[in-house]
Formats: C-alpha cells, sequence, structure tokens
C-alpha cells in the first residue's frame, strides 16, 4: 500500500505541474482582457452590467430558481456595429409576464442565410408566490421595460471569427426569457395574473424576422442553455413547422441543448407544495404547467396520460418522439442535476457517500446519452457552455466543441454518399473516465468561502484513504492511477 500511496503522490505532483503549466498559458494568453478598465465586474473576461444575484435557497424552496443566469450575455459600455440590436416584436399582445411587450437582440450578416436564434435561461416561476417574489427580486426575466438597446455575443454568439471559428458570419438573435414558464407558456396577462407566453414568444419573434430575411434561410439553429436549452427541446419541431408554413424553400432547422438535458430525479423529494414555494423540481413543473397553460409537443403527450405530461420536459423522455436534428452540451456532473437530485457538494467536506452519489449521478447522464448522435459531455462538475467566453479551451476526446459542431453540421449537409460521421471529424463525444472531474480541461473549481482553488486530485486521494478503513482504498487508487496515465 505505501508503495501504491508513493506512487500516486509522484503522479499528482507532475500531473499538478502539467496543469499549471496549462493554466500559465491561458492566463498569457488573456493578459490583454485583464488589463481593461472598468467600473464594473469581470467575468470571465468580459465586463458584465447589472448581474442580478442569486436567490437565496431559503426565500424560495428550490435552488433551481437562480436569476444570475450564467447564459446571459456581457455588456460593454461602448456601442459597437457587431453589437445584436434590441427590436420589439409587433403584435404587442404577446408579452413578457408583466405585460410588456416581448423583443429580440438582432445582429444581421448581409448575405448569409445562416441564422442562429438563442434562448435564454433562468428556471422558472409556478404559482402567484414564486413568481411575486421573481418579479421583485428578477424583474428584467419577467419584463421588458429596462431591457438594454444593445447587447455583445460570446460564444456560439460572438461575430469574431477566432473566439468563433464556424459560426461567427451568421445571423444571430438572441431571445431574453421574460416568461418565466421554460418557454412553453400560452396564457395571456388577461386571463391570469402574470402572462405566460413563452411558446408564443419564439413563434412571433420568427415571424417578425420574414422581412429580415430569414424566410430565405438555409439553416436555422434554435439554440439555448438551461431553461433555454429545455426550451429548445419543446420548441424546435414547432419551430421546423412554421418554416415550412412560411417558406417554399427548403430549410433545415436544428437544434443545440446546451445544459438543458435534464433527467428525473432518481428519488423524489417529499413536499406537500401547499404554500406554493417550496415544491420540489417534478412537483414545481407539475404545478407550473397548469398555470402556464404549457404546449408540448404532441407526439410526446401521447405517450403519457394528461397527469403525466410534465414528463415531456426531461430531455430523454422528449427526444423519442422528436424529428429536428439535435447536439445536446451537457456537463456529465451538472451543477443544476445535482441540486435536482438535493445535492450540493461541498468540496472540502466531501466524504465517501457523497462522491458515491455524484458519480452513480454522472453515470445515469452519461447511459441517457448513449444513443443520441450528437453530443459533447466532459466529465466536469459546472453549468452551461456555449456562450461562455471560453467555450473553445474545453474538450472531449481532444475534440473542441467547436470543431464537435461543425463536423456535426457537415454530417447534417445534403449530399449524396456523404457518410454522417468518420473518424476524423468526430461528433459523438462523451467522456469514458468514470471519476468526477476527471477530464484535464474542467474548468477550474474554487472554494466558497476563500476563494482558492481546489485541488481536486488531493480531495481523492484523502477520500481514498477514507476508504481504507473499508478495504476499498487499493481498488479506488489503482482505478485512479490507471485513469490518470491514460490521461483522464
Amino acid at each position: 500500500m505505501r508503495t501504491i500511496l508513493k506512487s500516486f503522490l509522484i503522479l499528482m505532483i507532475l500531473t499538478e505541474a502539467m496543469c499549471q503549466s496549462k493554466r500559465d498559458k491561458k492566463m498569457k494568453k488573456r493578459v490583454p482582457g485583464r488589463n481593461r478598465k472598468s467600473q464594473h465586474p469581470i467575468k470571465d473576461g468580459y465586463v458584465v452590467i447589472g448581474q442580478v444575484p442569486s436567490f437565496p435557497l431559503s426565500s424560495v424552496g428550490h435552488p433551481l430558481f437562480q436569476t444570475g443566469d450564467p447564459t446571459s450575455v456581457p455588456q460593454h459600455n461602448q456601442r459597437s456595429p457587431e453589437d445584436m440590436k434590441l427590436h420589439f416584436v409587433k403584435n404587442t399582445l404577446v408579452t413578457c409576464n408583466d405585460g410588456t411587450t416581448a423583443g429580440y437582440y438582432l445582429r444581421e450578416a448581409k448575405g448569409s442565410k445562416r441564422w442562429i436564434i438563442f434562448l435564454e435561461g433562468g428556471w422558472c416561476c409556478y404559482s402567484k408566490e414564486t413568481c411575486d417574489f421573481r418579479y421583485k427580486n428578477a424583474r428584467r426575466l419577467m419584463s421588458s421595460s429596462e431591457w438594454p438597446p444593445t447587447r455583445k455575443g460570446s460564444g456560439v454568439l460572438s461575430p469574431k471569427q477566432h473566439e468563433n471559428p464556424h459560426w461567427w458570419n451568421l445571423n444571430a438573435v438572441f431571445v431574453p426569457y421574460c416568461s418565466s414558464d421554460v418557454w412553453s407558456g400560452n396564457v395571456s396577462k388577461s386571463h391570469n395574473d402574470y402572462a405566460f407566453m413563452g411558446s408564443i414568444i419564439i413563434q412571433e419573434v420568427i415571424r417578425d424576422l420574414v422581412p429580415k430575411g430569414i424566410k430565405h434561410a438555409k439553416v436555422i439553429i434554435l439554440a439555448g442553455s438551461s431553461a433555454g436549452g429545455t426550451g429548445v427541446l419543446v420548441n424546435v419541431d414547432r419551430v421546423a413547422t412554421l418554416m415550412e408554413e412560411l417558406t417554399a424553400d427548403t430549410v433545415q432547422v436544428r437544434g443545440l441543448v446546451d445544459s438543458g438535458w435534464f433527467i428525473e430525479p432518481k428519488k423524489r423529494q417529499q413536499s406537500d407544495c401547499l404554500d406554493g414555494t417550496a415544491c420540489a423540481v417534478t412537483d414545481a413543473i407539475k404545478n407550473g404547467l397548469r398555470l402556464w397553460n404549457g404546449i408540448l409537443p404532441e407526439k410526446c403527450k401521447q405517450q403519457y396520460t394528461s397527469e403525466d405530461e410534465w414528463q415531456c420536459f426531461y430531455g430523454p423522455k422528449l427526444y423519442t418522439s422528436m424529428k429536428s436534428p439535435i447536439f445536446v452540451v451537457q456537463w456529465l456532473y451538472d451543477e443544476e442535476q445535482l441540486r435536482i437530485e438535493n445535492i450540493q457538494p461541498e468540496f472540502q467536506s466531501m466524504n465517501v457517500n457523497q462522491w458515491n452519489n455524484i458519480q452513480n449521478i454522472g453515470q445515469e447522464l452519461k447511459k441517457s446519452l448513449h444513443n443520441i448522435p450528437a453530443v459533447f459531455a466532459p466529465a466536469c462538475f459546472s453549468h452551461t457552455l456555449i456562450t461562455k467566453s471560453n467555450w473553445l479551451e474545453f474538450q472531449v476526446q481532444s475534440v473542441s466543441l467547436a470543431r464537435a459542431l461543425h463536423c456535426w453540421e457537415k454530417s447534417l449537409q445534403e449530399k449524396k454518399g456523404q457518410k454522417a460521421g468518420t473518424r476524423a471529424c468526430s461528433f459523438h463525444l462523451i467522456d469514458t473516465c468514470e471519476w468526477p472531474h476527471c477530464n484535464p480541461t474542467c474548468p477550474a473549481i474554487h472554494n466558497r468561502v476563500s476563494g482558492k482553488e481546489i485541488d481536486m486530485l488531493q480531495m481523492v486521494l484523502r477520500l481514498g484513504i477514507d476508504n481504507q478503513g473499508k478495504g476499498q482504498s487499493k481498488g479506488e487508487l489503482s482505478r485512479l492511477m490507471a485513469m490518470l496515465r491514460n490521461g483522464g
């Protein structure tokens, strides 16, 4: 055993040295961004204005109810021709929760017949109490009254080729989330305390884009993160049907689902949901679906009774009835999926049982993605990816997400004799290592109190030593050492 531990410690030191070298190189590349002067906080190298803090858990009853939405596009003070400009939909009856007119941000790419339409995320509200609280504390997610006139795009919405190698020159549309209904609602304010028109907003935005040229599109990518990613699953086939009605030309409608592929919790949380604020996620969706008069895909609904239609919000349940091609981007240890399972990782005090529960959830997520043709699933703790400024840094099996998306698009081109995928161009990418955060490109994890970066290898070593009394240490450490030798 001493020999094993000694070998492991040497490996750990060497791995940490290699990781530090990589981090140093990345930091050097980011120096220009760090030198920018701003009165606003900087996140991921971008200035963030008007960021809303997360709700305290005790106030809302469920940790997914967050308003500091990670999918929001960072803002700058100075406007640029590359900015996306705010437009309100012409039909003023299509509104946000509070009755203000819904809208979208648009950056046109003259001459391009390719479009990306991005749906913002930010959980939901599912009762008068939760909606009142949301309106008081996160009005931008329920009203268009304070939206800025422009937005800057990052990640897949960036207009800069070095930041967005394959999609930088698409017509880009950002649809702010102001309906609080996971993009499914169909009820106006005149019939309720709040309007819930998420599904209608998407349709109306596309109709408004007809004069802008979307009628002549060859490719439309409906993308979204978190609740916006789930919104893609719920709406992509309806968007495809609408485009068939609007144009005689052939248009390919595709879905890009980022961190919206949720699986049903293994353990149902007990909640009576009597006061409207203490619902477990499944009960929240059930209540919300009734409140929103939610529109779900008919083929999925046909698989369930009216009481069980809420299951169509979970990716694996919905996917089997979908027609449009989709690409799923999903962290295997998605932070919001863990919260659904009532797990909030505290790495400094992690015990073996918690670690094993997290591993099991990752395995279930991995299993749910096995038959999805196009997927990018790093074995990391995180949430959302495609609009982050550092989205190009992450890899699965030495392939970046940008490369995988490009390969996926090539596979969908209507060329006779072209194969769907080759070894040189892969887009079914799921990490094979079994340990949480084992991918060497995973984002750093920081201690919530001290802010210091957590050394995952040291933590796993501690857990391995803790296992010694249970007679499990040797096997577990051997697996980890083999994983390190194989580069994750």
